[in-house]
This record gives C-alpha cells, structure tokens and sequence, in this order.
C-alpha cells in the first residue's frame, strides 16, 4: 500500500522549514501533499495561487510532491486524497500543544488518519510565518528564510 501524507497549512508564506519538512518527508512516504488550506482565523498576506505555484515550481519533475489548496476541514480533504497521514513540524513545546489538540480532533473525525510530528530541525527552529510577515510588509529582507522569491 502507497503510504500517503497531507502536509497541511497556510503556508503564508511557505519557509525553509516548511521546505525542510516536505524533504524530509519524503523520505518516509511515497507521496507527499502540500495542503495551502484557508484559515478562517486569519487573512492571508501573500496571494495563495502565487503561494502554491511556486511550491509547485519549486518540486516540477517530482512526481512525490504534490500541490493543492483546499477550503474544507483538514480531516476531510485527507479522506478524499487516501493519504493516511499527517505532516506537523513541531518547533517548540507550545506547537506541540496545539498541534496534539488538533489530531485528537483530526483523528475523531478520521480515524485513518495517523498525525505524524517531526521536529523542525534547529538552523530553521526561529522561522515563524507571521513574522516573517511582518518583515516583509514593512520591507525588510525575507530571503534568508523562504525558499524562493515571493
């Protein structure tokens, strides 16, 4: 059986850890999907379109990694994908917290579905997204911490 895993997110933006963690992952499933899910808690700062074309750029010729944008719950879309697993990169101690609530959650609504955390590895454990965000809006350089120009 073809392992499966859903690596969901906003991805805003998608950083060299959330770039670590697909490379990683793949060397423990067959198939990996980025998942650019809406989150209904915030508004998005980069275009999600611009977001999963480039993620898409980025992995063109590997037929492991594959892109999509997705508005319905997370537990959901993996059903409809097959993918038995669930990607979470887990920086600290309070990612864990919350990302262990949300798979008991995931799991109730799922109960195929394995959450998996990997730890973020260290020389990208300070990446935060929102304030990668903040640099970027105010026009500082972003490019020590993303993958490709945005």
């Amino acid at each position: 059986m073809e392992k499966i895993a859903l690596f969901p997110g906003s991805f805003d933006p998608f950083t060299k850890g959330h770039l670590d963690i697909v490379n990683r992952s793949l060397k423990l499933f067959h198939k990996v999907i980025v998942a650019i899910g809406h989150n209904s808690k915030k508004h998005r700062y980069f275009e999600i379109l611009k977001t999963k074309a480039s993620i898409e750029n980025h992995f063109q010729g590997n037929p492991h990694v594959e892109v999509m944008v997705y508005d319905e719950l997370t537990a959901q879309i993996a059903k409809k994908k097959d993918a038995q697993y669930l990607i979470r990169g887990l920086r600290n101690t309070t990612d864990f917290e919350y990302e262990n609530s949300i798979s008991q959650i995931n799991r109730h609504l799922n109960l195929d579905l394995e959450t998996v955390f990997l730890i973020t590895s260290p020389q990208f454990a300070h990446i935060n997204s929102s304030i990668i965000r903040e640099v970027h809006k105010y026009g500082g350089d972003i490019s020590a911490f993303v993958p490709f120009e945005l």
